[in-house]
């Protein structure tokens, strides 16, 4: 998965990487020959007392030097770069990915993981590119090439090479063996912890009303002992690495050193070539050090790789046909044949053979109890969900023959929470239509006798929004969702609850007011509210999925036990 995902989006990148590869030669090799010029100081200047030697072969080693350090400064450059685009292009391809899911596939990840999976699971793929730019390139060389210049200088050492580099390559194999099931279980537990605080945050005023405070304080200090738990044991074996790494380097220094000197002792080594040898050696020793750093990043983005990948592997169920109906006007029609849904797992059909018509010009109101099926019944119409058999039709085309972005062009929906985005009033009824002037947005707010607090306040249309519309109460949210809605001039209106936050006098205009709007459009109403449906022109009664009872309100009353029985309680006669 992992190999997969930076072959597909490092590509648009390979130029800048072959640059860093290129630099990061130049780099190491450079570093590879400074041992080599310093050795022939010692050997060739200082014990011989040569100070032009010395002055000649120290020039050479600052240009090189400083040529080292430009390239790896170019390096580090040129590799942020690549990583950060890599970065840019995952996330920016995981969230067109996601906006395209349906509500079940958005449901099946939850919002918290899929959060977590653009986030963090792209951060640390990122950072094994931007790492594995600067160091695993300059690993192999440098080790390859420092045991090739440590031969060169000693052969009688190398056996030291062979003895060193595999205790320290298989010590630290074993730790990061170790560590890849523990970053699979912190990624899944940083979902965890993400889930705890949204739903926290976004239920805060029930937390507050309940004072369960004190459990959601236990509840998020579990999520975060248990992600603090699990950091604590990879960085125990990360810990690890450090004192093995530094004493098996310690050890084959002094091992070095000691022999080197014997070497030295017998006549068969300068002092010059063992300082250079070491070196070598210790150049070698740190780019396994280096090798296996990536490595303690490779097991961590290999699982969040498998998570992006799943993500982006998820086929959306709502997708446009091959050749997708565009008709030139869409009138807006309803019509479900014999229409039933059920939910991925669930026992028993949410829908059940609705059949039913809503014509131009008329409303169509749909009432029942709560779980009885209205809402999804709305959401079959706009496309949320595809029916499990039947039909759902516009204009007697079937919705999932229709390109999908025309057919939510041609339906205003306002769901049962008006959420709104951050930003300011303006934003938010451009929703609805980008390109809408200031005069139509005042209009749509007055549709939706959302002009009053609008007006009142200072920043009229630039009032601010916070996130989610905190900042106003749930009918004002309700008011300015219902705008949006209106300012498009759909076909089709969709409105599902989206009274019952308010007022009845309230209601009762903003009514009168939409059915002037929308004389000409298809209006269905759910609501559980009798007084906002009573004048509808076809009320429709559902219950456990199927449809009770078709008519007005005062047919109902006489021919629809339940209908007679629902507008009963709530005191409700002809009119």
């Amino acid at each position: 998965m992992l190999w997969a995902l930076l072959r597909q989006y490092a590509r648009p990148y390979r130029w800048l990487l072959a640059i860093v590869a290129l630099l990061q030669v130049i780099s190491t090799l450079a570093s590879l020959y400074l041992p080599t010029v310093n050795a022939a100081i010692i050997d060739e200047g200082v014990a011989k007392g040569d100070l032009r030697i010395i002055v000649e072969l120290g020039g050479v080693m600052l240009a090189v030097t400083a040529l080292q350090v430009l390239c790896a400064i170019g390096a580090v450059y040129f590799g942020s770069r690549a990583g950060t685009g890599f970065g840019h292009d995952l996330r920016s391809a995981i969230f067109n990915h996601v906006t395209g899911f349906s509500a079940e596939e958005a449901a099946r990840f939850g919002a918290a993981s899929l959060l977590t999976r653009t986030t963090n699971d792209v951060q640390q793929i990122q950072l094994l590119v931007q790492l594995t730019c600067t160091m695993l390139i300059t690993a192999p060389i440098m080790s390859i090439g420092g045991i090739f210049m440590a031969i060169h200088q000693d052969a009688g050492l190398s056996w030291l090479l062979l003895v060193s580099v595999p205790i320290l390559a298989a010590a630290n194999y074993w730790i990061v063996s170790h560590l890849l099931p523990i970053f699979r279980r912190m990624q899944r537990l940083i979902d965890g912890i993400n889930r705890v605080m949204r739903e926290q945050l976004a239920g805060i005023r029930v937390i507050r009303a309940f004072t369960r405070e004190s459990f959601e304080r236990s509840r998020f200090e579990q999520a975060n002992v248990a992600v603090a738990d699990t950091a604590l044991e990879a960085g125990r074996w990360q810990a690890l690495m450090l004192p093995s790494t530094t004493l098996v380097i310690n050890i084959s220094s002094v091992a070095l050193i000691w022999f080197g000197g014997l070497r030295i002792d017998a006549g068969q080594m300068q002092v010059g070539s063992l300082i250079a040898f070491l070196s070598y050696f210790m150049q070698i020793l740190m780019a396994v050090l280096l090798a296996t750093f990536i490595l303690v990043l490779i097991p961590r983005a290999s699982v969040c790789a498998e998570r992006i990948s799943e993500v982006l592997a998820t086929e959306p169920q709502i997708t446009s046909p091959q050749n997708p109906v565009r008709p030139a006007v869409i009138q807006g029609e309803i019509r479900l044949d014999s229409a039933s849904f059920s939910y991925p797992g669930a026992e028993r059909p949410v829908l059940q053979d609705v059949s039913l018509t809503a014509r131009p010009g008329t409303t169509t109101a749909i009432v029942g109890s709560t779980g009885s099926g209205k809402s999804t019944l709305v959401a079959l119409i706009c496309r949320l969900y595809d029916v499990t058999s039947g039909s759902v039709r516009m204009d007697g085309v079937d919705v999932r023959d229709f390109d999908p972005e025309q057919l939510w062009a041609a339906i205003g929906v306002v769901p049962q929470r008006g959420y709104l985005f951050s930003g300011t009033v303006a934003d938010n009824l451009r929703y609805g239509k980008a390109d809408a002037t200031d005069d139509e947005m005042w209009h749509a707010l007055t549709v939706a006798a959302a002009d009053d607090f609008v007006r009142d306040h200072p920043d009229g249309l630039t009032m601010r929004v916070a996130q989610g519309g905190i900042n106003f109460s749930g009918g004002q949210r309700q008011r300015l969702a219902i705008a949006r809605a209106v300012i498009r001039r759909p076909a089709v209106y969709l409105f599902d609850d989206a009274f019952s936050a308010l007022d009845v006098r309230t209601d009762a205009r903003v009514r009168t007011a939409l059915g002037e709007e929308s004389a000409e459009s298809t209006v269905i109403i759910v609501s559980q509210r009798i007084s906002t449906v009573a004048r509808a022109d076809q009320i429709i009664v559902i219950d456990n999925g199927r449809v009770l009872g078709v008519g007005t309100h005062e047919t109902l009353l006489t021919d629809c036990a339940e209908y007679a029985e629902f507008a009963d309680s709530q005191a409700i006669g002809a009119s």
